[in-house]
């Protein structure tokens, strides 16, 4: 089940509706009043785990990459090393 923090179009109220990915969209068609609150983000943390160090030895590009990643505001990016 996936998070969805959404906006009602009208009166600002904010809420987080939980279901599947399958039934978001027809959620949304239910729900016209309502929108994706881009402003929570899409996506949450995850661990960093063994493929810090793989990434960067396999494909040293993705530093410049998470680096324009970390300039943007609002963002929680932190170098590699």
């Amino acid at each position: 089940m996936a998070s969805y923090p959404v906006i009602h179009k009208e009166s600002g109220e904010k809420k987080t509706v939980v279901m599947s990915v399958h039934d978001i969209t027809d959620w949304y068609e239910d729900n016209p009043e309502w929108h994706r609150d881009w402003s929570e983000g899409c996506c949450g943390q995850a661990n960093e785990g063994e493929w810090k160090s793989r990434l960067v030895n396999k494909h040293p590009g993705w530093k410049s990459v998470l680096d324009s990643v970390k300039s943007h505001p609002r963002s929680n990016a932190r170098d590699l090393y």
